[in-house]
């Protein structure tokens, strides 16, 4: 018999079998190793189960806390209310029973539960007006009639994973993947190696290699599964700074780039030509750019800063520099209404230069494409603005010295490089409004001499952001009718929770309808979600930029970068659920004209009271009081700051080490 090894098949391993094995392969797990390294998405913790006695005595003394109860069900009703539906489960065990309740996904949701059934509920609980107990959206987890007594699944903190299709069409839901892992943990944890120094592990008091695992899938407590996180996290940031700073050492010291010369006469004639001076910090990376082109090293820069703070005149500037040097620059955008927003503002700002600028995406017609193509490839063209039709392998450059590529993040290494390569080592700068606070920054893109610009520009109204209780909504869609009046336009965004991109569109369409026929019937009011492909979304958001929609209801984070001057009001239900960094993008997509624009964050009352009374310091909040207050904390910051730089800060508190 031969030894175990972490690279055995894991067909062989008790529960998967030829068929499930087929499956897994199909995700990435062919082998022992790859199944131990395959993380779960959160975690349930069952280790204080409470009666439904225990849990009701609880509410009654003040408790506003989330509990986990395990319960079976007794009855399911559908209730036809007004044009609404409810869906409500009742539930029962030896002391009592509750009811849970949904208003959105009921079709989802009539599909899982039955009579009979066990369930794990986990939720805030509430007392309704007759009496009952009643947990609204809750969590949940199934159990099977024989696990009720089974330490994997109860009793303990619980590993929860995101299960593929694939695999729940081979009949493998959460809890038997649970059972797979742990059988696999037993029989071949003791195989693993350790990957980090040992100097390191001993300087930093890191979790070793094996405990790291067990404790990620199966946590003995709070504090290890932090420690099996924190060494996951510092062993991928660990790898990914040696592999960058190898990176930058190689193309330092191997890689020729150009040598520009700068042309003070055309960038004089650039800045006379402007309407507004260009602030201190764009006066500063300008000149840290310049430092860069005129050295023969490539340059290799990321340009950080907030929607609004003129990245793009300052890129615009290098690319002058760059042309006025006979060499081609370009511009990749991640859509084709941010490309053609590009052209339509380069086109302007460039329109006393004799330079030739074309825009390539891919709803360019195939003659036109082809003769810009052509232009391209003979020096015809000088400044090319385009989205992925720019990598394409028939778009060759005569002689191309500057890259500009806009939203980095939308745009995978291989696309920047396959553009980058079209050039021999051209100069190159990475645009983005995300806020990356500085430490984090170093680390993911060290590879990447780093500018920044926080100052705004004087004219720039800075964007009032309030906090309101979902009570406050017709207050808030009469605001949105009264500032209509001054050709104001407004997005309202909801975020949904369903996993069924089905569910998902349904839920939008009904959202969209009762404000169209009701709350906001006087107004055309358009709608973006999720299943729309890019070109539905691009013509949707040029829709609202020509005013063909007063209000754009939206079900997904709205494009970055879109200038609609006239969209002064974003109104984010469910405020909650977004990250800090979602907030701040999302709020971007207003404030771009003249006039003062408005962000209303939208929770839940009861949130909203507590939000406005809590004022937060993290020098005196301990790590479990900022997770348990971290909503609060996001809406208070968003409230209180309008910089992108000092939420990154936040963000970065709130995420820990």
């Amino acid at each position: 018999m031969q030894p175990k090894s972490l690279l055995d098949p894991i067909q062989f391993l008790s529960g998967v079998g030829p068929k499930r094995a087929e499956a897994f392969n199909s995700i990435g797990i062919k082998n022992i190793e790859n199944l131990l390294f395959y993380f779960p998405s959160k975690y349930l913790d069952r280790r204080n189960i409470l009666t439904i006695v225990k849990v009701m005595q609880h509410v009654i003394n003040g408790y506003e806390g989330e509990v986990t109860v395990v319960a079976k069900i007794t009855d399911i009703e559908l209730i036809n209310y007004y044009k609404k539906q409810i869906f409500k489960v009742r539930f029962s065990d030896s002391t009592g029973n509750f009811e849970c309740v949904w208003f959105k996904g009921i079709k989802y949701f009539k599909t899982l539960f039955n009579k009979g059934e066990h369930y794990a509920i986990s939720g805030k609980p509430v007392t309704t007006k007759y009496g009952n107990l009643q947990f609204t959206h809750p969590d949940f987890d199934k159990f099977s009639d024989d696990e009720s007594n089974d330490f994997i699944n109860t009793g303990k903190i619980i590993p929860y994973y995101s299960i593929p299709q694939s695999l729940k069409s081979k009949n493998l839901g959460d809890i038997g993947l649970r059972k797979i892992i742990y059988k696999a943990i037993t029989e071949y944890s003791g195989l693993l190696s350790e990957t980090l120094p040992k100097n390191l592990i001993e300087k930093n008091n890191i979790l070793d290699i094996i405990n790291s695992v067990k404790n990620i899938h199966f946590p003995e407590s709070n504090e290890l599964l932090a420690e099996a996180k924190n060494r996951f996290k510092y062993e991928e940031l660990f790898y990914i700074e040696t592999l960058v700073a190898l990176r930058k050492h190689n193309y330092l010291t191997k890689a020729k780039g150009i040598k520009f010369q700068i042309h003070s006469d055309v960038i004089k004639k650039f800045l006379d030509s402007l309407t507004f001076e260009l602030t201190n910090d764009q006066l500063k990376v300008l000149s840290e750019i310049k430092t860069d082109m005129i050295n023969p090293k490539p340059m290799n820069r990321l340009l950080q800063g907030d929607v609004g703070s003129g990245k793009t005149i300052v890129s615009l500037i290098s690319i002058l520099i760059a042309v006025s040097n006979n060499y081609q620059a370009v511009i990749m955008a991640p859509t084709e209404i941010l490309a053609d927003q590009h052209y339509q503002t380069i086109t302007k700002f460039l329109k006393n230069f004799n330079f030739n600028i074309d825009l390539l995406i891919g709803g360019t017609k195939k003659s036109e494409k082809n003769a810009i193509k052509e232009k391209i490839q003979n020096g015809e063209c000088n400044i090319i603005i385009g989205t992925h039709a720019l990598i394409e392998e028939d778009v060759d450059f005569a002689k191309l010295g500057f890259v500009v590529i806009d939203e980095q993040h939308r745009f995978g290494v291989a696309h920047r490089g396959k553009l980058i390569s079209k050039g021999i080592t051209p100069d190159v700068l990475i645009m983005t409004a995300t806020p990356i606070p500085r430490t984090l920054t170093m680390t993911l893109y060290g590879d990447l001499d780093l500018s920044i610009i926080k100052e705004m520009p004087k004219n720039r109204i800075p964007i009032k952001t309030a906090l309101r209780g979902e009570s406050s909504l017709e207050d808030i869609y009469k605001f949105i009718i009264d500032k209509h009046k001054e050709n104001y336009q407004a997005f309202i965004v909801f975020p949904l929770v369903e996993e069924s991109e089905k569910l998902d569109l349904k839920a939008a369409e009904v959202y969209y309808e009762e404000l169209k026929n009701s709350s906001l019937n006087t107004l055309k009011i358009g709608l973006l979600h999720g299943r729309m492909n890019w070109k539905e979304k691009d013509e949707t958001m040029q829709s609202f930029k020509n005013k063909k929609f007063d209000v754009l209801i939206s079900t997904t984070v709205i494009e970055v970068g879109i200038d609609i001057p006239d969209a002064n009001i974003i109104v984010i239900n469910n405020a909650e659920r977004f990250g800090l960094s979602q907030l701040h993008q999302l709020r971007g997509r207003v404030g771009r004209g003249s006039d003062q624009a408005f962000c209303i964050l939208v929770t839940k009352d009861e949130l909203a009271a507590k939000t406005r009374n809590f004022n937060y310091d993290f020098q005196y909040l301990s790590k479990t009081q900022i997770d348990f207050h971290k909503s609060k904390i996001r809406l208070n910051a968003m409230v209180k700051h309008t910089s992108g730089f000092e939420l990154s800060e936040v963000d970065l508190k709130l995420r820990g080490p």
